[in-house]
């Protein structure tokens, strides 16, 4: 074994104890070690590729790194918590939206149209949640929820976990300046009611709420019927994850993708923009009507 092989192994030793060394660190405490452990997996791939080595290490170990990065990350309980921790605070970061003053002329042009509704669907919508017959079967390492419902329902006691949309908050304390905000579910009123307001939080911008007994059952699913929320349908229009609960009303609806769990979401900060232009319009359906073709997406 010549100098440099004999230099290649020497290093390749020391890099194992340490690896070691941090695995049983992070094993004990996560939150610390975590982060080192991966960063210094790349600071050794970073290390071969810059002084070239050996090709066949440089391969193996971007291989044996990320195969090991992934089951430290799935199949340890401790370090997946601290993941799933980690992204929840990711989504619940402030985030910014620019409201600049209106000039003169955009007042004028928003005085001159009348007020408009916007009615938000809950579920897979704004948030996602699961009952306790659902819960048992989930990771005990799983994310917290935001908050957990306790209704009644047929004499018997059952608790939903609900969690929030990623910047749910934000973005309904920004749309409520812009529309009237309605709630229009499918979900019984039991449940629906509590979820809005624990939404609302007290500020007073969910007051008006459809739930089941509103819908009209049609070919296994629940339809929703605007012309209840308001006569004029120039100026309503519906946010909703399912396709099937507008079906009547394809000019008055904004599909969005059904939300479950994934924390890096910016499906409703990607609205923003477009509702923010669409109150400025004489009839909303004049707007709408050209996206036909995304209700087919989702």
């Amino acid at each position: 074994m010549g100098n440099l092989d004999y230099r290649i192994m020497s290093y390749l030793i020391y890099f194992k104890k340490l690896i070691f060394e941090f695995v049983w660190c992070c094993i004990r405490e996560p939150e610390i070690w975590l982060l080192v452990i991966v960063m210094m997996f790349y600071l050794i791939i970073t290390l071969f590729y810059l002084t070239c080595v050996c090709r066949f290490i440089n391969v193996l170990t971007v291989i044996l790194s990320y195969t090991f990065i992934f089951v430290i990350s799935v199949k340890l309980p401790y370090v997946n918590n601290f993941c799933n921790n980690y992204f929840k605070v990711v989504q619940h970061q402030p985030v910014k939206y620019e409201l600049y003053p209106l000039s003169p002329l955009s007042r004028h042009r928003l005085s001159m149209v009348k007020r408009k509704v916007l009615v938000l669907d809950l579920d897979e919508t704004l948030i996602h949640s699961h009952h306790d017959t659902n819960a048992r079967q989930l990771n005990k390492a799983a994310t917290p929820p935001d908050f957990v419902l306790k209704v009644v329902i047929e004499r018997n006691p059952v608790r939903f976990f609900v969690h929030k949309r990623p910047h749910v908050d934000f973005f309904l304390d920004i749309v409520s300046q812009w529309y009237e905000l309605v709630v229009f579910t499918a979900s019984m009123e039991i449940y629906g009611a509590g979820v809005a307001d624990k939404l609302d939080n007290n500020r007073g911008i969910l007051k008006r709420r459809y739930y089941r007994q509103h819908c009209t059952p049609d070919l296994g699913t629940y339809t929703k019927d605007l012309s209840a929320v308001t006569a004029d349908l120039s100026s309503v229009f519906i946010l909703d994850n399912s396709p099937g609960a507008y079906r009547s009303y394809p000019d008055n609806a904004i599909p969005i993708k059904s939300w479950f769990a994934d924390p890096m979401d910016t499906a409703l900060l990607n609205l923003l923009p477009v509702l923010d232009a669409l109150r400025f319009t004489q009839d909303v359906r004049s707007v709408l009507s050209r996206n036909l073709h995304l209700h087919k997406i989702w």
